[in-house]
């Protein structure tokens, strides 16, 4: 699959679009490891700094959804582009301000989460029409998961190399003001100008009417709750084991382990029902996150950590493919919004949980949560395995072919096109 990698990536716009959308999230992606660090320079507590991660991932949450389906009902470049501005703008506030007026701080986070673009599942909608065939479209998201574990790898050493240079605050300036280079690279190429969201039934829920798709983000929840848990339960261990450099090999790592997990497990192709595979590969996940809690030395930590990571990469490729299986027509992206909304609430009450569990028991059982919530994402998977087995959209719209319900015909395929 290493050769799919390549062939995909020699077609026409791919390069521009994975690139373009990666360097467009970077100012999401790193939110929560950038206000972590600007809280703790400006003097404020890991529990301040653990809320206002978390009202930044709320309101992120909140909005991922909404812009995904004004997407998918008006087009990319109408709500993309303006979105990043106003997020960068609500950024950029927070970075002038700081802690001291306290409202204002938490107004900003909130205005930045909320209008964070949803890049990353507008460009999930966008392979089909760019690529075509559903082989190349499923190569495609192991490719995605594996290039945003890049991201997280990236993300938080160009943060602390930001701080290294300038300061907590040109961070969280100069990483938004490089996101809205990268959406604007998206919403002026062809495929996102041209993109259009397939017939879609008229329905208050939207993508949420299918219950495999509720179900994947009830797990998807817990996943979330594990890795916002190691943003602050990191930065703990680091106070004590080197200070911030070490914090950024930290989080670093976790990334890093999904990039070499990603790229193998995108090495064959698989076969069989892709729910069932993403059973065994949260069930992995989760035995990852557990040998955190022995809390070594600096460089057996890293190690642990990128261990941590192996699984992410894998298991969000094969969720991608769950969610295009399950998303009713016409809402692709907000289904794929969905996902990172999901993902970011459970990455919001894994930070907000941490910094009180830390400041009460210490680094260690920060810790433990991962484990436990990886745990916990896997009880929710085996418990709806039923409602996961029913793909498509046999499970929302009466009248589907047995094609459908078999999962012969990819769901996600007839979700959008190009005009």
């Amino acid at each position: 699959m290493a050769s799919g990698y390549a062939e995909i990536l020699r077609a026409r716009y791919v390069t521009r679009l994975l690139a373009g959308t990666l360097v467009g999230r970077l100012p999401n992606a790193t939110a929560p490891i950038a206000i972590v660090l600007f809280i703790r320079a400006e003097g404020g507590s890991y529990s301040l700094a653990g809320a206002l991660a978390a009202v930044y991932g709320v309101a992120n949450a909140v909005g991922q959804p909404l812009l995904g389906r004004l997407v998918d009902l008006y087009g990319q470049p109408r709500v993309q582009l303006p979105a990043a501005l106003l997020s960068a703008l609500g950024m950029a506030a927070f970075a002038f301000t700081g802690p001291d007026a306290l409202a204002l701080a938490y107004a900003s986070v909130a205005a930045a989460g909320l209008t964070t673009p949803p890049l990353e599942g507008g460009l999930r909608a966008l392979w089909p029409s760019v690529l075509r065939e559903e082989k190349q479209v499923h190569v495609a998201y192991a490719m995605d998961a594996v290039a945003q574990e890049i991201m997280f790898t990236v993300g938080p050493l160009l943060v602390t190399g930001c701080v290294a240079l300038w300061s907590e605050q040109a961070a969280l300036l100069v990483v938004n003001a490089v996101g809205i280079l990268g959406a604007l690279s998206v919403v002026v190429s062809k495929p996102s100008r041209a993109w259009r969201s397939a017939d879609r039934a008229a329905h208050w829920l939207g993508a949420l009417r299918s219950p495999g798709l509720l179900a994947l983000l009830g797990a998807y929840l817990f996943v979330g709750v594990a890795l916002g848990s190691i943003n602050v339960a990191g930065s703990s261990y680091a106070d004590g084991n080197g200070g911030d450099v070490v914090y950024g090999w930290l989080i670093a790592a976790v990334g890093f382990g999904g990039l070499v997990g990603g790229v193998v497990y995108g090495a064959r192709e698989w076969k069989g029902v892709p729910e069932k595979r993403l059973t065994v590969l949260v069930a992995l996940l989760a035995v990852g996150y557990l040998p955190l809690t022995l809390t070594p030395g600096a460089v057996a930590m890293t190690l642990l950590a990128a261990l941590a990571g192996v699984f992410l990469a894998p298991s969000l490729a094969c969720a991608f493919i769950v969610v295009d299986r399950h998303a009713p027509a016409g809402t692709v992206t907000e289904a794929f919004s969905w996902l990172v909304t999901t993902f970011m609430v459970g990455a919001s009450l894994g930070t907000a949980g941490a910094g009180p569990v830390v400041e009460w028991g210490g680094t260690t059982a920060g810790f433990v949560i991962p484990g436990v919530a990886g745990v916990a994402a896997l009880l929710v998977l085996l418990a709806t395995a039923r409602t996961l087995a029913l793909p498509a959209e046999s499970a929302v719209v009466a009248g589907s072919s047995e094609n459908d319900r078999n999962g012969a015909v990819e769901p996600g395929f007839r979700a959008g096109h190009q005009a």
